[in-house]
């Protein structure tokens, strides 16, 4: 009888050890596939990688996020000459008072003027605003020299989340994985993205030259933007 009890508790152990041992691998193999999943919608997403490290992302202090002083009364409009022809905004004072402010505080400084897009993607954005950009050849920036994409103004400012929506012609701000790391890079829609409502700051949109946004190719360049008034 003893040896029957014993082989009893023998099976009893061993299944007990291969039901927890399928159950780690399960999880192991979920956690995978989601981290795998993420990944690849980071890598879609339009970021401005400045404020990225080796290190865990820093914790911004809402203290040091740049607040600009400039005065927009709504009427504002921008002009961005491209190498590819004129483009006109419109912006969205009422929903991202600072990023329209500080976008129109770079503007008006010439910081954008001789910049390139140094992101283009078919169907998803155009990207520039980087002022690495501005010494990098074409060949540079597609060949991922000199740190193209990982350039800003110095600063960065808190995110403005709203309700708009990523349409075709929406102009956002590109940020790095913390929400409140954006400064001076931009994207324009090429085509709907409603998978970035809410994450990113809408504050305009495309109103004239929506066929010379669709043209924009890596290494054009942004000779200017001026705020008409």
């Amino acid at each position: 009888m003893k040896p029957a009890r014993s082989h009893r508790l023998i099976v009893l152990v061993l299944s007990v050890i291969l039901a927890l041992a399928g159950a780690t691998m399960s999880g192991c193999a979920t956690t995978a596939s989601t981290e795998a999943e993420s990944d690849q919608m980071h890598a879609n997403a339009p970021l401005d990688t400045s404020g990225d490290t080796e290190e865990p992302a820093a914790v911004f202090e809402e203290e040091t996020m740049h607040v600009s002083t400039v005065n927009v009364t709504g009427t504002e409009t921008a002009t961005i000459q491209t190498s590819k022809g004129t483009i006109k905004l419109a912006f969205y004072p009422a929903d991202a008072p600072n990023t329209v402010a500080s976008f129109i505080e770079l503007a008006d400084s010439g910081f954008y003027n001789g910049l390139k897009f140094h992101r283009v993607v078919p169907n998803f954005v155009a990207q520039g605003g980087d002022p690495l950009t501005r010494d990098l050849t074409v060949e540079q920036i597609r060949g991922g020299v000199g740190g193209a994409g990982t350039g800003g103004p110095g600063w960065t400012q808190k995110a403005e989340f709203n309700s708009r929506k990523h349409e075709t012609g929406t102009l956002a701000m590109a940020r790095a994985q913390n929400v409140d790391s954006a400064g001076s890079q931009f994207y324009i829609c090429l085509a709907p993205q409603p998978s970035l409502d809410g994450q990113y700051t809408v504050f305009g949109q495309v109103t004239e030259g929506m066929d010379v946004v669709m043209a924009i190719e890596v290494g054009d360049t942004i000779e200017s933007i001026t705020i008409e008034r």
